[in-house]
């Protein structure tokens, strides 16, 4: 019996969790979250696009490791029932820039996110002096081999202009995000044969905006600013999700 249940639960998994949707678009829509945080933080952006006829996907990272992350991705990338378009949230942009190379995948979408190129991890990226007048993350001293935000500093420096009731649960509901993660460089760049588009949020306290920008011209991205914290899909749900679609409908 507990094989029968623990085989149910395991295809529940790999199917479509928008099998029931009648999804009419050309192009599946794969949701990759950052560290710190779960794919529920998409359930806004999932439901406009579902509504709009998009398949959609959600992946839930352990943010364990780099590879394991980017293996979670790619089983969601071969569930979708047609060609990906791969997005991701901050540490998310890590995971597709890798995830971003399978075969299926024809395009890309940064939102407020980490977009390396070869060689390069979120250690070394966060090696760089952050510009004047703007703020890095306010984490935690490592602790058993995983990195937190500051409860006490979250609320303002990942989601300021959402409901403080709901980023203060965030706070102290935080996914311990591991070293190996952070330290693990990428191999493969996917962005350097990849359409990719770029939302760079304006407000952020965690990854800084100039980051952002450098990143997006260095990968040769459709680029759009906006007035946002870094949690942009939970503040700003209706123009993630058109900027996706956008994405989605490029030519």
């Amino acid at each position: 019996m507990k094989r029968t249940i623990w085989g149910f639960l395991a295809a529940m998994t790999i199917a479509s969790p928008v099998a029931s949707f009648a999804a009419d678009k050309p192009v599946s829509i794969v949701l990759t979250h950052g560290a710190f945080v779960d794919g529920s933080g998409w359930q806004a952006v999932f439901n406009l696009l579902t509504d709009n006829g998009y398949e959609v996907l959600v992946v839930q990272n352990p943010t364990i490791s780099l590879t394991g992350d980017v293996a979670a991705t790619n089983r969601v990338i071969e569930a979708a029932s047609k060609p990906v378009v791969l997005v991701g949230h901050s540490y998310g942009g890590m995971v597709i820039t890798e995830a971003g190379n399978n075969p299926k995948v024809q395009s890309l979408v940064y939102l407020a996110a980490f977009a390396p190129d070869a060689k390069e991890s979120v250690a070394s990226l966060a090696e760089q002096p952050v510009p004047a007048g703007e703020s890095g993350a306010p984490l935690l001293p490592p602790k058993d081999g995983y990195l937190l935000v500051d409860p006490s500093k979250f609320p303002t420096a990942f989601a300021a202009d959402v409901d403080p009731a709901i980023t203060g649960f965030m706070a102290v509901a935080q996914v311990p995000w591991g070293l190996e993660a952070v330290q693990t460089p990428i191999d493969k760049v996917a962005w350097k044969t990849k359409p990719s588009h770029f939302m760079v949020t304006k407000k952020d306290m965690m990854i800084p905006p100039t980051f952002q920008r450098g990143f997006a011209k260095r990968a040769g991205s459709t680029t759009v600013e906006i007035d946002s914290s870094h949690a942009v899909m939970l503040s700003h749900p209706k123009e993630v999700a058109a900027f996706i679609e956008s994405a989605a409908t490029a030519k």
